[in-house]
């Protein structure tokens, strides 16, 4: 058995409340898949999960996008992005190119190489999650999408009033 702080508070449940369970719950099994995603990424394609997600998000960019705007997607600072990209180039995954609006900005985009490489990726990766998720019935997983859209809000509304 794998101790993680689920498993530590189930063992003394009285020290803790039903909504720090819930978390820790949460906290459990995302990191437990995303730890399984990152070590088949890196296995079966040498490639680590943030360039994955960063090939991700410009796959629905043909045309590219700037480093900023690729920061605010992936929820990062602009100095993370610019390491990846730089390796990426370098791979011949991306190309970059300075905005014909805006000399001060670049503007990265997948290569024709690096597209089929993260397709490729992709459909592997969407099986993993598939995998990932085998136990879990259609209407599982519609139930607790509906709940984790619940938390989702309550979570937003919740820091919301404590920005007030």
């Amino acid at each position: 058995m794998i101790l993680d702080s689920e498993t530590k508070a189930v063992e003394l449940p009285e020290d803790h409340g039903n909504e720090l369970r819930l978390w820790l719950r949460l906290l459990t099994c995302t990191t437990l898949i995303e730890g399984e995603v990152r070590s088949r990424l890196r296995e079966r394609f040498d490639v680590t999960l943030p360039r994955f997600d960063l090939m991700a998000q410009l796959d629905k960019v043909p045309d590219g996008m700037t480093l900023s705007d690729v920061s605010k997607r992936m929820m990062v600072s602009n100095g993370n992005v610019t390491g990846l990209v730089e390796r990426l180039v370098e791979s011949g995954h991306l190309d970059r190119r300075t905005s014909d609006s805006d000399r001060r900005v670049q503007v990265i985009r997948l290569t024709r190489i690096g597209r089929a490489e993260f397709r490729k990726m992709a459909a592997e990766h969407e099986a993993w999650i598939a995998d990932l998720f085998s136990e879990l019935g259609e209407k599982d997983v519609r139930e607790l999408m509906r709940l984790l859209a619940k938390t989702k809000a309550s979570a937003q509304k919740s820091a919301q009033a404590r920005a007030v």
